[in-house]
């Protein structure tokens, strides 16, 4: 059982699963902020905590102060709460954004506090679902030295698993972030639009392409992403690949020019894994460049 003590500002998805699992795993929550005080409250309510109107004094009484607003408002809280002693040295401030450093907690160093980033690799669609899908979860950590170890319980508490990258890296990270879950999502949306072209509902195509989706995901969970790759691509078969361009061109030039990208993209994934060789892929990239080979 821990004997650390959180404050939340900002009762969202995040904060809200947060202060809850960390609250049945012997953290005291010690005081609520949010933008609304009725959905601090409620909150607060949910894991014995009070509920404070100014983020400052949600703070004072921390060990940890989870700043889990949307990225927008983060810098603004945090300079907010270091101005109107809400930071004390020693005290960590974390914010869970994947796109920002610790750097956009705004005074926290000036203050003698310790800034951290504690972001969870995974995706959120509500509350209850933030609470099913961080234990398990890989969390990237970032920030001052003396904070890493607090840090670091903290996520095996949550039964994660932590990992450290640099400042500089965030962007990249969190780039690479929403190509593997937000991506994935405008991907099945674009497959699932394709199939209503020949009658299909959206939500039949959906539940037509899930098996394959999940096997899919399967096969890479046990052999990564090079071996699990099949197809024309993985074939070099270039025939196939010919016969959807027209028909994807005949939907729209978007459609038609991201399989074209992705296609040559997967061409070099091909490669790796050794399917084809290099005259095929030759042939591929001309294919996918619009070229005649």
């Amino acid at each position: 059982m821990s004997a650390m003590k959180i404050a939340i500002i900002g009762a969202g998805k995040v904060g809200s699963a947060l202060a809850i699992l960390l609250s049945e795993r012997g953290y005291t929550v010690s005081g609520v902020a949010s933008k609304s005080l009725a959905s601090a409250a409620k909150l607060a309510s949910r894991v014995k905590a009070p509920a404070f109107e100014k983020p400052e004094e949600a703070a004072q009484k921390a060990d940890i102060v989870f700043i889990t607003t949307p990225d927008r408002e983060i810098e603004n809280v945090s300079r907010h709460i270091s101005e109107r002693g809400g930071v004390a040295p020693g005290r960590i401030v974390a914010h869970t954004s994947g796109a920002h450093s610790s750097g956009f907690l705004a005074g926290v160093r000036e203050k003698g506090g310790l800034a951290v980033s504690i972001h969870p690799l995974q995706s959120f669609a509500d509350v209850e679902a933030a609470m099913g899908n961080l234990p398990g979860s890989y969390f990237a950590l970032e920030g001052d030295r003396e904070a890493m170890p607090p840090a670091e319980q903290l996520v095996s508490d949550l039964k994660g698993k932590s990992f450290y990258i640099e400042a500089g890296d965030k962007a990249l990270y969190h780039a690479a972030a929403c190509i593997a879950s937000n991506y994935l999502v405008s991907l099945i949306h674009l497959s699932t639009g394709l199939y209503e072209k020949f009658g299909l509902s959206r939500k039949e195509a959906y539940m037509a392409l899930l098996p394959l989706i999940q096997g899919t995901i399967s096969n890479i969970e046990k052999v990564g992403p090079v071996e699990a790759l099949t197809g024309p691509v993985a074939r070099g078969d270039s025939s196939t690949i010919e016969g959807h361009l027209p028909a994807l061109a005949g939907v729209g030039g978007e459609e038609e020019a991201l399989y074209r990208t992705l296609g040559s993209y997967t061409v070099r994934v091909a490669l790796e894994k050794g399917s084809i060789d290099s005259d095929q892929a030759e042939n591929l990239l001309k294919l996918f460049g619009g070229l005649s080979s």
